[in-house]
């Protein structure tokens, strides 16, 4: 099963170069156990482009799709045999990029 760790912040600012080094290592321990699929840094909500084609013309907005004081600001992709497994993998990645972060499975 796969499931996608949201990492969630309330400030613009990256990662401390501390954060940093203990999210590589949480990077490097998942690829090695066979958790790892893929995972990301994301810019501020600011460098968003919404585009919503459902009508005749799509439109396109700069700026994020919804104004919220938290935000996504990265995420982990990860392949877990069950959501027990899943929750502590993300609460190990909550606390090596000191940030809340979400978990949902794939459909």
């Amino acid at each position: 099963m796969q499931y996608l760790v949201s990492v969630i912040d309330d400030t613009a600012g990256l990662a401390t170069t501390d954060e940093q080094t203990a999210i590589s290592a949480f990077n490097e321990r998942l690829q090695a156990e066979g958790y790892w699929v893929f995972a990301g840094g994301l810019g501020s909500p600011s460098s968003a482009t919404v585009i919503d084609n459902r009508g005749g013309e799509a439109m396109i907005t700069d700026g994020p799709f919804l104004e919220s004081k938290e935000y996504l600001v990265g995420f982990w992709i990860i392949q877990a045999p069950d959501l027990d497994v899943a929750l502590k993998l993300a609460a190990e990645g909550s606390k090596h990029c000191n940030r809340k972060v979400e978990v949902r499975p794939f459909l």
